[in-house]
């Protein structure tokens, strides 16, 4: 029995022996990283020390905490994957990681993380690699402060900034991401938070979202990227107070939605995309108190939505606030606020006393002929617009919010 005690005893005291340090550079004992993980056990901290790092593809396989100071540079020459991880409670902190291999079938990056949990990748420099940070088959992970950039012409000879596949619980925060194929990238992804991010200038969308539920993506900026922000095949998501801004061409959007459900878009600002959010077969979706300004289309509404609710937001200075292909109207629209309501308030309860149809007969027509688009702005598109609030006749009589704002909101 006293044996066991004894063991147990020791067991424990050795968690709270801190590990050594090993110290890495050219004036140092240990010139190589691979020679220090060589020597290192669980617990340890290898401190590099400033210098270009050529070690081809180093692996992680203990639980250790890499810290680099003043940025050395680990090289992966265009040939080799740079950091491999594959141990759980590390920590890699302050490097400048560049120039990983490219590769199609393989998916090389510059930090990569296999099968662990409660790994850190915080405040690092990650420059012209493959995929920069690639996560498969983690969970309770941090990615936090890192500048990540790419030199991305064609979506097919670059990956992802921030590539995350089949992990639980990860915090992506305060990240910078350009020039990759996708900035950051979910699928099946689950109960984890995006915040704080800037995703600009990527050759595809500034996130995507791939059957990837119980989520969040909170205060991050999506800006000229070719196709903004896509959430599809996917629940109960929350989406607060983002930036899609910019996000320009012949099918870009600010915010693409397809086959999701049971999520919240609130507090968001969409202004000068092609379309701020673009609705395909989503349900029970609600948009609430979003700045839609100065965009081609507010939104796109497709005939197989439904039970989606459009309260509360602000309609300013877009070309068409809304347009649907079809004329079965399964949704609701309460209480926003429209820049081309030309009603009135006669009782003053800055609610307009006429409904307002947001559906200009133009936009349907432009929706079924795009070539149209060439008459907008014409003395004949005007006429006709006029003379469908009058008497309404290709719109859905039930395509309507009830009660316009007077004014706008204040968010």
């Amino acid at each position: 029995m006293k044996a066991v005690l004894l063991i147990a005893l020791f067991c424990f005291c050795s968690h709270l022996v801190p590990g050594r340090t090993i110290e890495v550079g050219a004036t140092k004992s240990v010139k190589l990283i691979k020679a220090a993980l060589s020597q290192s056990a669980n617990g340890d901290t290898i401190v590099v020390f400033e210098g270009i790092y050529k070690e081809g593809n180093i692996i992680i396989d203990k639980e250790i905490t890499l810290l680099g100071v003043n940025f050395p540079v680990l090289d992966g020459q265009k040939k080799f994957e740079i950091l491999s991880i594959k141990a759980s409670y590390v920590t890699v902190s302050g490097f400048k990681v560049q120039r990983s291999g490219f590769a199609t079938l393989e998916d090389p990056g510059g930090i990569k993380v296999f099968n662990s949990r409660n790994v850190t990748i915080a405040n690092n420099i990650l420059d012209d690699n493959f995929f920069a940070i690639y996560l498969q088959h983690c969970s309770n992970c941090i990615i936090k402060n890192n500048r990540i950039t790419a030199y991305g012409v064609e979506e097919q000879q670059i990956g992802n900034g921030i590539h995350c596949w089949k992990n639980d619980s990860l915090q992506i925060t305060g990240n910078t991401i350009t020039g990759h194929r996708d900035g950051i990238y979910f699928e099946f992804v689950t109960n984890s938070i995006i915040w704080r991010n800037i995703s600009k200038g990527n050759i595809r969308y500034g996130l995507h979202f791939m059957f990837s539920n119980n989520d969040a993506y909170i205060s991050n900026v999506f800006k000229n990227n070719g196709a903004g922000v896509a959430v599809m095949f996917t629940q109960k998501v929350k989406m607060y107070n983002n930036s899609f801004t910019e996000n320009w061409g012949d099918a870009a959007y600010g915010l693409f939605l397809k086959e999701i459900s049971d999520s919240y878009i609130y507090g968001n600002k969409f202004t000068k995309n092609t379309e701020g959010i673009h609705m395909e077969g989503t349900s029970r979706i609600k948009v609430e108190r979003n700045i839609f300004s100065a965009n081609g289309w507010g939104m796109k509404i497709q005939a197989s939505c439904m039970e989606n609710e459009v309260v509360s937001n602000n309609f300013i200075g877009n070309t068409f606030d809304i347009s649907t292909n079809g004329s079965l109207v399964l949704n609701t629209f309460n209480k926003n606020y429209w820049d081309k309501y030309e009603g009135y308030d006669l009782n003053r309860d800055k609610i307009g006393d006429v409904p307002y149809h947001p559906l200009s007969l133009f936009s349907v027509i432009v929706e079924n002929n795009p070539p149209a688009m060439l008459l907008f702005r014409s003395f004949m598109v005007t006429l006709l617009d006029k003379s469908e609030k009058i008497i309404p006749s290709l719109t859905p009589d039930n395509f309507v919010d009830n009660t316009p704002l007077m004014h706008s909101l204040k968010l």
